[in-house]
């Protein structure tokens, strides 16, 4: 199969969309398209019999990712890349985006051109369209595979992260991987647990998970955000709903905290590569303000910033991957607190706020509003975090309220949908993670 379609000429350094190529005659729609649908996909840049993987040209350039000590993280020699390409654009695909073993079963060959990887991705997602038909005909997947591969390699757009980790992987070069995540089936129409990492990949960038006040549930949501970093997916969960140190185990004991185990997530997510490469994990943690452990949240990075600084002051290296930083918690999340209309009107007027028990409701603390809200401030101020979600707006504008309310975002934390019973916050506009 031939990919259709070159880069037209530029005028004052902009590219031309191709002209509308004669009409090919039309097969029968597949029933799942309406007409309206499959007429979308039109040649706007590229023209049939053309390929526009081959109308760009590419350089042999040399990719070294380094600590800052000078020790060599990744290295790769003479990859293919688009010339127009920046070399950070370079630095980025090749150290994160290409795989680097198991083509074909061999464990020593590896992808070394971006023609590679943009062709893994275009092609089989064309080849997940035809075979759900999402297309009239073959003309017009043509059409699909050359106008998405005309636009990654030309950098008119790029997918998030997972797309270019795990996409193709299966049905370009037969690799399996581990089974454990779960997939829509066709064929049977249900959801059900995959036998391999790839041949249903798991290609979106954010999940939102909910964080219950059980023992075993704490370490099976541990397991289940390892399992989204490892394909390269960041996520996010309101832990709210732990009880605080200051409350009883139903056992008699005194609970350890949310606290506690915030700093085990963030350990985790800290051991874990995203995606298999040199990609940090990308983590949100939201805690609503009537938590009784809220104000150890809010400060919590500000005073792990300030050990990171007296050991820094005491020699220790001051980069981010450095000895200090390694060495304090909290480092590994974006953190935000949710905030209602109660809480900013009792900021408003000073008046006070209370935090309360999760598990009986009781009121555990009492503050004045207006000093929440300062610490809020000043924490954010230190190390940028806590970042602030407004709760009571954001389920003003919850466009799917039967689904329930909304708890929590993902880590990039702006438009909002709703998953299973428990709805969601996904933002699309992002602090760092």
């Amino acid at each position: 199969m031939s990919i259709d379609g070159p880069i037209q000429g530029k005028t004052n350094g902009r590219t031309k969309p191709a002209a509308a190529a004669a009409t090919p005659a039309k097969s029968k729609a597949s029933p799942r398209v309406s007409r309206a649908a499959s007429d979308l996909v039109l040649r706007r840049y590229t023209q049939p019999g053309s390929d526009p993987l081959a109308s760009v040209e590419y350089d042999r350039r040399d990719s070294v990712i380094s600590n800052p000590d000078g020790s060599v993280v990744a290295a790769t020699r003479g990859a293919e890349v688009p010339k127009a390409w920046s070399q950070l654009a370079t630095d980025i695909v090749v150290s994160k985006y290409f795989r680097r073993a198991g083509l074909h079963g061999d464990a020593k060959q590896g992808e070394t051109s971006v023609k590679q990887v943009v062709y893994r991705i275009a092609h089989s997602i064309r080849e997940a369209g035809e075979s759900r038909g999402y297309f009239a005909d073959r003309a017009q997947a043509d059409t699909f595979e050359a106008e998405l591969s005309f636009l990654l390699v030309n950098q008119y757009g790029a997918f998030n992260s997972p797309v270019w980790f795990n996409c193709g992987l299966f049905q370009r070069y037969g690799i399996t991987g581990q089974g454990g995540n779960w997939a829509y089936g066709e064929a049977t129409a249900t959801v059900a647990e995959t036998a391999n990492a790839y041949e249903a990949p798991q290609c979106s960038a954010c999940f939102i998970q909910s964080a219950q006040d059980d023992l075993m549930a704490i370490f099976e949501l541990v397991k289940n955000e390892a399992r989204l970093f490892k394909y390269g997916s960041g996520t996010g969960s309101n832990f709210s709903a732990l009880r605080g140190r200051q409350e009883k185990l139903s056992g008699g004991g005194t609970s350890s905290g949310l606290m506690s185990f915030l700093e085990v997530f963030d350990r985790a997510a800290g051991s874990t590569k995203s995606g298999g490469t040199t990609r940090r994990a990308a983590k949100m943690v939201c805690l609503d303000m009537d938590h009784p452990e809220i104000v150890d949240f809010i400060e919590w990075k500000m005073k792990e910033e300030k050990k990171a600084m007296a050991l820094i002051a005491q020699g220790y290296p001051s980069d981010f991957n450095g000895e200090a930083y390694h060495t304090v918690s909290g480092q590994n999340s974006n953190n935000s607190v949710r905030v209602t209309n109660e809480f900013m009107r009792a900021v408003e007027i000073d008046g006070e706020w209370q935090t309360k028990g999760r598990t009986n409701g009781k009121v555990i603390d009492t503050y004045r509003a207006k000093d929440l809200w300062k610490k809020v401030a000043l924490s954010a101020w230190s190390c940028a975090d806590p970042g602030v979600q407004y709760d009571s707006t954001i389920n003003d504008w919850h466009t799917c309220k039967v689904s329930g309310r909304i708890n929590a975002s993902n880590p990039c934390s702006s438009t909002c949908s709703s998953t299973t019973r428990r709805a969601t916050c996904r933002r699309s506009t992002s602090r760092s993670s």
